[in-house]
């Protein structure tokens, strides 16, 4: 190999192809929502090239405010939820011995297209659906139940939607944690619910973390599910984008809207970056002064009784 070949930078090479779709795919899009979002409506749709705030001023209107409000309590919700179910679920697999088994089972529902899921939820919870009918069979109710076109049919749908998206990376997570620190805590005097609360948790927090992120940015721009199981009074940003864009043709409040999500979506990601920084840090110096602050951490965290320590020390 001659010398100056050897030496030469491939670096901009190698980062081109990625350099190239993120400005296609990620940087451009986002301009061109920024720019419509300032631009004047075309009288046909599109936009007329003339600086405006029509779409933002058009933002302060109480019905959107309404409609604002319940897609971010409804994706909080929806987020909380859909962690809380995802947590032990992470954890069994964590500790099953049929690892490979159990993650077959959460991915298989992405071999089956978004679509036909939210049906499938259509049939089960439909006035005539399956489980109206297995009610009325049992003698529990005489006529059908609305499940369905309400706010809490949507929730429902959404948590088994992105169910598998937080239970992933709680699972990598969980499965990496030293499950002897539960047994140092409960040796200490913690009970099972302070073992978990104050050493599992606090251990799997960027797991925790990335499982929100990957929850609550798609439920807050959720269209599909509100739309077709949802009832006018569910409606969320998504499908006034969608509204927007099809129906009144008003490109630039379209764009505004996007921009709403966009920024608190962003401002998410921003708060748990930060936050994953600060554990990572916070780990950074565990490791530079060695283990022996992590048995203290877990006899402060575990309270335990003073029976256990009458000295008021380690035992």
């Amino acid at each position: 190999m001659k010398p100056a070949l050897s030496k030469k930078n491939y670096g901009p090479l190698y980062a081109g192809p990625i350099a190239l779709w993120f400005t296609l795919f990620f940087a451009a899009p986002l301009i061109i929502i920024v720019l419509y979002s300032f631009m004047k409506k075309g009288i046909h749709g599109g936009v007329e090239w003339e600086f405006s705030l029509a779409a933002y001023e058009a933002l302060a209107n109480a019905t959107f405010v309404t409609i604002t409000i319940r897609t971010l309590v409804t994706s909080i919700i929806a987020t909380v939820l859909t962690i809380l179910i995802a947590l032990p679920c992470g954890y069994f697999m964590a500790k099953s011995k049929n690892q490979t088994l159990l993650l077959l089972l959460v991915i298989i529902p992405f071999w089956t297209n978004f679509l036909i899921r939210v049906y499938a939820w259509i049939a089960i919870l439909g006035n005539n659906g399956f489980l109206n009918d297995f009610l009325k069979a049992t003698g529990l109710i005489k006529d059908y139940i609305q499940f369905l076109y309400n706010q809490e049919s949507v929730i429902l749908v959404l948590v088994y939607m992105y169910l598998p998206y937080a239970i992933l990376p709680l699972f990598s997570t969980i499965d990496k944690f030293d499950f002897s620190l539960l047994e140092a805590a409960r040796d200490l005097g913690a009970t099972k619910l302070q073992s978990m609360t104050k050493v599992l948790l606090p251990n799997i927090r960027s797991g925790l973390f990335t499982a929100v992120l990957f929850t609550f940015i798609p439920i807050f721009g959720a269209y599909a599910v509100p739309l077709l199981i949802g009832g006018k009074d569910s409606y969320m940003l998504g499908n006034v984008i969608a509204d927007q864009l099809t129906k009144t043709r008003n490109w630039p409040l379209a764009a505004a809207i996007s921009m709403v999500i966009t920024v608190v979506t962003t401002v998410g990601v921003f708060v748990m970056m930060a936050l994953q920084k600060r554990e990572a840090r916070r780990a950074e110096e565990a490791a530079r002064f060695g283990n022996t602050t992590t048995l203290e951490e877990i006899n402060n965290a575990a309270e335990i009784p003073d029976s256990h320590n009458p000295a008021g020390g380690r035992p």
